[in-house]
């Protein structure tokens, strides 16, 4: 499939790792310590991931360990994402690419996990007989018990959905952290219909996480040396948690956003996603008064029409969105803002099209996801709508909000010319060695030379924005 957008239009992929449908493997371990040994791949969203650390803390509890080398795995899961035909078309690849590694090991195991296991799971297993385990995202748990099933020469299956699954018992295993900045999921699911979109079908109903492990978890990971979490949820502006054995009050999510950011102030906060119509002044007023709450949010608008929102039941309109950035701007005028786009909706006319690239304007995204439209299998806009726009004039219309968002956040960046910030290293630039990679409090990536100081990853420092290009600020330390 066409996408000019899978590096979200050349910005810098360091911004959002694993986003895009990049593979990983988890750290290399003991071989002597374990029987068996177990390889995962994850694709999609940063959920997909955070689940991939779940589903390692499973089977090391089982004693299985994890490792970066696929030839010598003994079980290798693919993490699936259906957000898109592309995503489904390299998973594909990927497991017609592990069937023949599979061919030259006895006894090896494909599984897929994830959001593709119950829609695609008779085609794995019977029809092109690619896997020999499917395991949605609610039934990790039960992966001990179907591994076991599958050694035994049976097909195993287990992609019932829960409303009450949160694995909030389970400390993830972090697999190739760099650690510094980590995951923590604080809901699963989600209650939004909106019509282009498989998760609700693929993950199930909306569930929060008990705050008191979210918080246990963040302090743990604190006091493991990690200097920036990021909390997770489809929808974390909806997350509430009452304990139903006290008549304690319930927990917003600006509640617990407080709460993490509490543990510390050496501890940055970060989440992902809002959606526009819950995100609350309440939050912003949390984020504003937090120095170590990150002033970024990704909020997606997915088109500048308020027809097309209405098809797309995403329920608000243009004028709606507009004035929650205007919120956003008056209450933290420094705050970064990201979003995602779809063009060629069902229906799009050019005059929508044009809304959409006038909120991006008005906006002033600092970058974006931008897709052209696919349409997924269940999904309310395949059984309602006629995906009736060419392929050709998706593609043109995607081409043109990407050349706008390329130039908003050249914009963005040379903005920040001659500005300090805090940034919190993350590592080496991959560029150069000789340079530090870090990201500001508005998730920009910044570059910047080592010198001669003694520093390590983790540590913060002031940097002096110098220049910039597309995707990095450029700078040097104060």
């Amino acid at each position: 499939m066409f996408d000019l957008a899978t590096n979200k239009t050349a910005l810098d992929k360091t911004q959002d790792e694993g986003r895009q449908g990049e593979a990983f493997a988890p750290f290399a371990v003991d071989l002597n310590a374990y029987q068996k040994l177990f390889y995962i791949e994850s694709y999609g969203c940063q959920m997909n991931f955070a689940d991939s650390e779940v589903v390692a803390a499973i089977l090391q509890k089982e004693g299985f360990g994890a490792t970066r080398n696929l030839e010598e795995a003994d079980l290798i899961f693919i993490n699936t994402c259906s957000i898109r035909e592309k995503a489904e078309q390299t998973v594909r690849k990927r497991l017609t690419e592990f069937r023949k590694l599979k061919e030259q090991k006895r006894g090896m195991l494909v599984g897929v996990l994830g959001c593709m296991a119950e829609r695609l799971k008779s085609k794995f297993l019977e029809e092109e007989k690619l896997v020999d385990l499917v395991v949605g995202p609610d039934a990790y748990r039960s992966l001990p018990g179907l591994v076991a099933e599958a050694e035994g020469g049976q097909k195993a299956v287990n992609v019932l959905l829960s409303r009450e699954e949160t694995y909030s018992d389970i400390a993830p295993v972090r697999l190739d952290s760099n650690g510094v900045s980590a995951y923590v999921s604080i809901m699963r699911g989600c209650n939004n219909m909106c019509s282009f979109c498989v998760v609700p079908f693929t993950r199930g109903r909306e569930r929060s996480r008990d705050a008191n492990s979210i918080i246990h978890e963040c302090t743990s990971l604190f006091q493991e040396g990690y200097k920036e979490v990021t909390l997770l949820g489809q929808n974390v502006d909806s997350y509430y948690y009452q304990d139903s054995n006290n008549n304690s009050a319930p927990i917003t999510f600006a509640i617990l956003l407080e709460s993490v950011a509490m543990i510390s102030p050496q501890l940055r906060v970060r989440f992902s996603t809002s959606h526009p119509k819950d995100i609350t002044d309440e939050v912003l007023q949390t984020m504003a008064r937090n120095n170590n709450i990150c002033k970024y949010i990704h909020l997606p608008v997915q088109s500048g029409s308020t027809r097309v929102l209405q098809l797309m039941n995403r329920t608000y309109t243009r004028e709606w969105y507009m004035s929650k950035v205007d919120r956003i701007r008056e209450i933290m005028p420094d705050c970064g803002i990201s979003s995602d786009v779809i063009t060629g909706f069902c229906t799009e006319e050019e005059r929508d099209h044009l809304d959409t690239i006038s909120i991006m304007e008005y906006s002033k995204y600092d970058f974006s996801y931008m897709f052209f439209y696919s349409e997924r299998p269940g999904t309310l806009a395949q059984r309602r709508y006629v995906d009736d726009i060419p392929e050709p004039t998706k593609k043109r219309r995607l081409a043109e909000i990407v050349s706008i968002q390329n130039r908003l956040s050249l914009e963005s960046n040379k903005r920040d010319l001659g500005k300090r910030f805090e940034v919190l290293i993350e590592g080496d630039s991959k560029k150069n060695s000789n340079d530090w990679k870090g990201r500001s409090s508005q998730n920009k990536v910044i570059v910047f030379p080592k010198g001669d100081r003694e520093l390590n990853k983790g540590d913060y420092v002031t940097v002096h924005v110098t220049d910039c290009t597309q995707a990095t600020l450029l700078g040097e330390i104060v």
